[in-house]
């Protein structure tokens, strides 16, 4: 047997049909498939997605209330204050949150995310997330998410007294590749955040960012990582080398490795959602937007991103229509 087919059969056995997540060794086999073999493993990964979560597509919008300014040196993001790359510091008002907030539970969204460019939230911040939460809440029907740091165990307990369904903070990037990436707050800080909300009830959502310099021995790492944390919802985002950013000059990441990459997140954790997020659009196209949503994918962020240009959602929408997958929020009222 090649190997290919050792870890496909392996992979068919151990999370398909018993659920059990690969090991981080067997995640590095997977994601050095060859290119023949990508076809066979997309196919199993949207096998295990489609036995272990069902048919049904999670649509999600993001809106900064926050943009630019941060302090952080994530060397990835143009919202950094120390780079010289083009965003600067905007703040949002209530009223476009909340039009924010009903265009997007118009296009069938079960989530809409509150995101602040900063270390963590103080107290202005708070009181405008509070202010803006109850407005929505007043005028939209659509599960409120929030993205505002590092934070404090005061700070979480604000956040479910505000209702706050689910709570996004990234690994960002493998344990062992994490001081490549961020210098001004450690792996471990995020970590403690992420065990905080998680246990006091909110949902987390925690993902990371492939391509960017990380080895394949790394991003299954962070993969296994992730896995060990059990957030509710995984994010993968993609690389967009945005201008003025340490990572500004590397290279698009390859539309195989991305889907190889794809199918080992959602062997690595066959129940959980896995949305695609940031960088699909430049790293897949259309036709690798596909091929994810048919290798693993479960839920999508419609729109643009926080800095970055995303697809239409109309026409998310109409592929997944296409595709013969409901949309959560959707189906229900159909």
């Amino acid at each position: 047997m090649t190997d290919a087919l050792h870890i496909l059969a392996v992979a068919r056995a151990q999370v398909l049909d018993e659920g059990r997540g690969l090991t981080e060794a067997q995640l590095v086999e997977v994601l050095r498939l060859s290119e023949t073999a990508l076809a066979a493993l997309l196919e199993l990964a949207h096998e295990v997605r489609m036995a272990w979560c069902g048919p049904e597509v999670e649509v999600e919008g993001i809106v900064s209330l926050k943009t630019g300014g941060c302090p952080e040196d994530c060397h990835f993001c143009s919202q950094s204050g120390q780079f010289s790359s083009p965003v600067r510091a905007v703040w949002l008002n209530i009223p476009e949150l909340v039009e924010a907030a009903k265009q997007t539970a118009a296009t069938g969204a079960s989530e809409f995310c509150i995101v602040a460019a900063v270390r963590g939230p103080d107290e202005r911040l708070l009181t405008q997330v509070r202010a803006g939460i109850k407005s929505i809440q007043a005028e939209v029907d659509i599960n409120i998410a929030c993205s505002l740091g590092m934070l404090t165990q005061e700070q979480v307990d604000q956040l479910v007294e505000m209702g706050v369904h689910r709570y996004n903070h990234n690994l960002e990037a493998a344990r062992s590749y994490f001081s490549q990436v961020v210098t001004t707050h450690s792996y471990e800080e995020r970590l403690q955040t992420c065990e905080m909300v998680r246990a006091a009830g909110i949902e987390l959502c925690c993902g990371g960012l492939v391509g960017m310099g990380e080895t394949l021995e790394q991003r299954a790492e962070l993969a296994a990582q992730l896995a060990a944390l059990d957030p509710h919802e995984v994010p993968l985002n993609f690389l967009n080398p945005r201008p003025g950013t340490p990572f500004g000059d590397l290279p698009i990441m390859g539309s195989g490795d991305a889907l190889r990459t794809v199918a080992a997140f959602r062997l690595a954790m066959p129940r959980t959602i896995l949305r695609y997020a940031g960088g699909r659009e430049i790293t897949l196209g259309d036709l690798g937007t596909r091929d994810g949503l048919l290798g693993g994918i479960n839920a999508v962020i419609v729109g643009n991103y926080l800095t970055t240009l995303g697809r239409e959602p109309d026409d998310d929408v109409a592929l997944l229509g296409e595709l013969q997958m409901p949309i959560k929020e959707l189906s229900k009222t159909l």
